[in-house]
């Protein structure tokens, strides 16, 4: 009775100290307010000026030279005719001058558009022309995906390249332009309701979507997690998630940069290099998605692991398998998981680093949070469950539900929604528990448990995480549907021992011969690596409703093992880089870890 009493009293101060603490950082962050994110960023360089604020591969860049490159930035849209509302999309890989981008083009209201630098084609081409970007800043890493959007581009935006072939001479261009900050008259009539970025999204309609994201909401994420980490000027935050990523570009950027902490920032996460990258830099905080931990809990044991200064992570996916094991192993003490997605007005955070909690909404709080609920959901319709007097059902202690945000005007409720405004009504829930009501789906089950915490349970509808990414299935099933030889395709995600999220998998019937090496490489070329299917499956004939739409939930469920499925399954084989036929000893193998995805 004592030990939990204690408990108790060690969980809820904690709870009500970071809770006081984040309402110093919050608190000014409000619809109505005139301080930008710009203007904040500002103020912080000019307390850093000298200290560095990033350190890359053998380079780093102080405060101040971030800012003089972002002044360089903003001269250049400038002399390039943009102006405040006006959209430039950042195509391109992990590197400081990725910030000095999107910092320069807010210094003057211009949007950035943060695109996935692992798109080509037909994709890249959408997000650039739903953004309705006049321009396009890239590297040279992504010469060859630029050329193959070109034919795909509907505005006909300038491209300009650090480094690359694929459009003029961007470094070049900005040592013309002046160093000094440009006139604040250039953002005086913003507030903070107005867009400051355009972050991508994966949803049903098969190809990403541009969601707007106002400088309440990116000033918000960016200041967050300063309190649970007690993040000061003395860290170093570690940064090995793409920067076009919310949870790496903005949370663990902002952390960084709002105190003068130094972010040490990565091209692309490495699990064999990571902890050797803490030891030498003295890393203190790091970033990171579920699938990371679990990377770095599949690599062989190093003095490394246990040699570094790393105090705390924070991030969101880590599951309950592995939480323990993690920090027990590595010895960092304090994991922050959250629960938010870059659209939604509903946001959670585990403050205590109870295992498998994605959050938690104290008793004493509950006001505070009154405008998250979750609703009993029925898996067959894919709509909530509503009772005899047409509202929404709430879902009971420990009953899985969905999780959704009253939509309201305050800068905790709102919601921007999405470019194409039928994007943003399809994930409006209306009349939910009163007549005239309107909530935001987030498409996520959860579940309450004792003391306030939240459990992630599982994504619904159509579209599954793999690789820490969304991956869309009907985005998948367009790219099979191209492939000669396949017929019809349906897409959905199973569960694959040892990793997080679901992998993609196809059940395809086809006409003809599938060649299945022409396969992999026509899929290759039209998704990012980590939607292309990770096992499909022959069928003789597709498997149908009754209003012929494709059965997923009994595919799924049966999985890819051939012994239970009558079909033909191939899988990626990542050790060949090919689909090979799965055979019970590998699916055995699969099952027993011995093949890393």
């Amino acid at each position: 009775m004592v030990m939990e009493m204690f408990d108790a009293v060690k969980r809820e101060w904690t709870a009500i100290n970071v809770l006081l603490r984040a309402k110093k950082w919050l608190d000014p962050v409000t619809n109505e307010s005139a301080d930008l994110l710009a203007d904040d960023l500002e103020a912080a360089v000019d307390r850093h000026q000298g200290r560095v604020a990033f350190r890359f591969e053998d380079r780093q860049m102080s405060y101040g030279e971030l800012d003089a490159m972002a002044n360089r930035v903003a001269h250049w849209a400038l002399s390039e005719g943009l102006a405040a509302g006006d959209c430039a999309a950042i195509f391109m890989e992990n590197r400081p001058e990725y910030v000095a981008a999107w910092f320069g083009l807010t210094k003057i209201g211009v949007i950035p558009a943060l695109i996935n630098s692992n798109l080509s084609g037909e994709g890249l081409a959408h997000c650039i022309n739903i953004a309705g970007a006049k321009t396009v800043i890239t590297g040279e890493e992504q010469d060859a995906q630029v050329e193959s959007a070109k034919p795909f581009l509907t505005g006909a935006p300038s491209v300009w390249s650090l480094g690359g072939s694929a459009g003029e001479d961007l470094a070049a261009d900005l040592d013309h332009h002046s160093s000094d900050r440009p006139s604040r008259e250039l953002r005086a009539h913003l507030t903070n309701r107005d867009i400051c970025f355009y972050l991508y999204t994966s949803g049903t309609t098969g190809l990403p979507k541009a969601a707007k994201m106002s400088h309440a909401r990116v000033r918000s994420m960016m200041r967050t997690f300063i309190s649970p980490c007690n993040t000061t000027a003395k860290d170093k935050v570690y940064v090995t998630l793409p920067l076009y990523h919310a949870t790496g570009g903005l949370c663990g950027v902002g952390i960084a940069l709002y105190t003068g902490a130094e972010v040490i920032l990565r091209r692309k996460f490495s699990a064999s290099h990571f902890w050797e990258d803490c030891v030498r830099h003295g890393v203190t905080t790091f970033v990171y998605i579920g699938e990371l931990c679990r990377y770095l809990i599949n690599q062989p044991e190093s003095a490394m692991e246990r040699a570094h200064k790393v105090r705390c992570g924070f991030g969101n996916g880590l599951r309950m398998d592995i939480w323990d094991d993690f920090r027990t192993r590595f010895g960092v003490g304090k994991m922050i998981e959250f629960y938010g997605s870059t659209e939604s007005n509903v946001k959670l955070m585990n403050f205590d680093g109870t295992p498998g909690a994605c959050g938690r909404i104290p008793p004493y709080a509950a006001k505070h949070f009154d405008h998250i609920a979750f609703v009993r959901y029925d898996v067959e319709t894919g709509q909530p469950l509503r009772g005899e007097d047409g509202l929404c059902q709430r879902a009971a202690m420990g009953e899985p539900g969905e999780a959704i945000g009253r939509i309201g005007e305050d800068a905790r409720t709102r919601i921007e929604g999405y470019n194409d405004p039928k994007d943003t009504e399809a994930k409006v829930l209306r009349d939910v528990f009163e007549k005239g009501d309107m909530w935001f789906r987030t498409g996520d089950l959860m579940r309450q448990g004792a003391h306030g915490y939240v459990y992630f349970v599982d994504r619904l509808g159509d579209t599954f995480r793999w690789k820490g990414e969304n991956v869309s299935t009907n985005e998948v099933a367009e790219a099979l549907s191209q492939v000669p030889g396949v017929e019809t395709a349906n897409v959905y995600g199973v569960t694959v021992p040892g990793t997080e999220g679901k992998a993609g998998m196809a059940s395809v019937t086809v006409s003809g011969y599938l060649d299945y090496k022409d396969l992999f490489d026509r899929l290759s070329a039209r998704l990012p690596k980590y939607a292309v299917p990770v096992f499909i499956r022959e069928q003789q004939q597709a498997e149908t409703t009754g209003t012929f739409k494709y059965r997923k939930v009994d595919l799924a469920k049966q999985g890819f093992d051939p012994e239970a499925v009558e079909d033909p399954v191939w899988y990626h084989d990542p050790e060949t880089g090919e689909y090979v036929r799965l055979t019970p000893e590998e699916f055995r193998k699969i099952g027993n870890g011995g093949v890393r995805f």
